[in-house]
């Protein structure tokens, strides 16, 4: 998996590619997201539009990550699932707990007025 970070208005946005499964890549990308603004940074939305594959340890990455921000008082935003992650996310009933955007100013603004 391959991602790339951008700190754009206090909102992070992570644009993921490739296969989301547990390994070195996703413990950075946990840890970079902690990092960020000493650990207070409230807002992430995390662009799923270019993975291919999801496992339930990738579930649990994001998962954890909604955990991570909604415990600080924030909130986290899916962006663009692809069909098959988004099929996933349904079988698992994660959408329950996930808001989907379908592009990044519609995330900004859900996630501008979720702490607001």
């Amino acid at each position: 998996m391959k991602y790339q970070t951008e700190l754009k208005d206090d909102i992070l946005f992570v644009r993921l590619e490739g296969d989301l499964i547990a390994g070195a890549d996703t413990q950075r990308m946990m840890a970079e997201a902690d990092g960020l603004q000493g650990g207070k940074l409230l807002l992430c939305a995390v662009d799923l539009s270019h993975v291919r594959f999801m496992d339930s340890s990738g579930m649990g990455v994001l998962v954890s990550l909604l955990t991570k921000f909604r415990n600080r008082g924030g909130e986290l935003v899916l962006i663009q699932p692809s069909d098959h992650i988004r099929k996933l996310l349904i079988v698992t009933k994660l959408n329950a707990i996930f808001t989907i955007a379908e592009n990044d100013n519609f995330a900004a603004q859900f996630l501008k007025e979720s702490i607001y």
